[in-house]
């Protein structure tokens, strides 16, 4: 009996730290300004990327690339069927390349998609790719309106040529303005690209580049014409409307 009145102390000594120690690791968890994990930015919507050779149809091909239609058949499939790029991360980015001739010209197309990924928790990789978007488009240098641009060049490019380059609106009077530019309702954000190269006494190439955002991709459409005669010139208007015509038909694609 002696031994009793000491083991109910002891007893109630541990049953009182154990709740102090309750009550104060309750009180420093709920402690306002407490140290907190932040929510790990969004992931972007896409995490894979489709195959850029079958993501234009044989229909849309042979209206780019009509050289391919007086080729043999067998010929026409392996046109068609396009060349892939070299990438090391398909994950990450995909390309594919197109070419015809025919007694006229000759035209390429190639295709180009990004899938832009964030390590910065902070930052969401739709983020990450708006400001990958952003150097691509400054590096166009798009002129900031029509008058930055003399309304009586022959053609359209980039502003601040290079040799052998020429920059303008379109030359046959049309006020339709076709210098490169910023595109409306297309992807997440656009512009558009026009390029035309004199070398020498050699042919005009032209190269109509659309560029777009949609989530976390960034897509690259380059068509391109040289006719076969040095004294013809491509023709901007043409090349403009079918490489946005394709542009539009991709982000339906990326949608799906």
């Amino acid at each position: 009996m002696a031994y009793v009145p000491g083991a109910a102390l002891l007893a109630a000594l541990v049953v009182g730290c154990s709740a102090g120690t309750g009550t104060d690791g309750s009180a420093a968890d709920s402690r306002p300004g407490g140290p907190t994990s932040s929510p790990a930015a969004p992931a972007g919507k896409y995490r894979t990327l489709p195959d850029p050779c079958r993501s234009v149809t044989h229909s849309t091909l042979k209206d780019l690339l009509p050289g391919v239609a007086e080729l043999p058949q067998e010929q026409q499939e392996k046109a068609y069927a396009g060349t892939a790029s070299v990438t090391y991360d398909t994950d990450r980015r995909v390309g594919c390349t197109w070419k015809a001739e025919d007694s006229d010209s000759s035209r390429g197309l190639s295709l180009d998609f990004e899938r832009v990924v964030s390590y910065d928790t902070s930052v969401s990789d739709d983020d990450r790719a708006d400001e990958v978007y952003g150097k691509k488009e400054a590096a166009a240098h798009l002129p900031s309106s029509a008058s930055d641009t003399p309304s009586d060049s022959s053609s359209p490019s980039s502003s601040a040529p290079s040799d052998g380059e020429t920059g303008g609106k379109s030359g046959d009077g049309a006020t339709e303005d076709l210098q490169p530019r910023v595109l409306d309702n297309l992807g997440d954000a656009a512009f558009l690209d026009d390029l035309l190269i004199k070398a020498g006494s050699a042919a005009q190439h032209r190269t109509v580049s659309v560029v777009f955002r949609t989530s976390n991709v960034i897509v690259t459409v380059r068509y391109t014409e040289q006719p076969a005669l040095s004294t013809e010139m491509p023709d901007s208007k043409e090349l403009q409307e079918k490489a946005q015509a394709l542009a539009r038909k991709l982000v339906d694609k990326f949608s799906e």
